[in-house]
């Protein structure tokens, strides 16, 4: 399993990542993209720790992804079932697991501020920091996708299904945007990947 790791792996990050997985017990599959998420745990009817991780992701990102996931568990087995997913247990525990990870030989001397800044109080998902999933994208193998926030007012683009907005307005957090069929109104994420379109 470790030469599979390597594939998806920084290499100084394998041998730890491997002994995570055996003591922990955990299953790992390596899927095809989700476009709603990086990855996924779950305890399988067995019993059995699931996790789950996109294949194309950049090697970063999958170790970001694989530990936050691997935190999921650990938290669930120390705390109990009963705490939130994303609340104060996994924060601590994804943050003690994750430490010993933001080192030179395994990250980029570029990541390594953002990382450790991100994981003073992580959150749900690293898409959320807008200035590290910038980072991290610079290390994605097709970079034809751009964040809604990078693109110029009016532009208009595709995201995933197929559908084509115009960008709007920042209204708070979100961008206000508009499907072009349909003339609807709809509010995106300043960090969603699109694909923009040059008319």
């Amino acid at each position: 399993m470790s030469d599979t790791l390597l594939k998806y792996l920084p290499e100084h990050a394998v041998k730890p990542v491997f002994e995570l997985i055996v003591a922990n017990r955990v299953h790992l599959k390596i899927v095809n993209e989700r476009v709603t998420r990086h990855g996924d745990y779950r305890r399988g009817s067995s019993g059995k720790h699931e996790i789950t991780v996109n294949s194309n992701l950049n090697k970063y990102r999958f170790l970001i992804t694989l530990i936050h996931e691997i935190s999921h568990l650990v938290a669930f087995e120390k705390f109990g079932r009963q705490i939130k997913p994303h609340g104060a247990e996994w924060k601590y525990t994804f943050q003690r697991l994750m430490v010993p990870f933001i080192r030179p030989e395994i990250f980029p001397n570029q990541l390594l501020p953002l990382l450790a800044r991100h994981f003073k109080n992580p959150a749900a998902s690293s898409d959320t920091d807008a200035t590290l999933a910038l980072a991290l994208k610079q290390f994605d193998q097709q970079n034809d996708k751009s964040y809604i926030f990078e693109i110029p007012y009016g532009s208009v683009f595709r995201i995933h299904n197929g559908k084509i907005f115009q960008k709007g307005a920042l209204r708070t957090k979100r961008y206000e945007c508009i499907e072009v069929s349909s003339n609807r109104m709809y509010l995106f994420n300043p960090n969603a990947e699109v694909e923009l379109l040059r008319m």
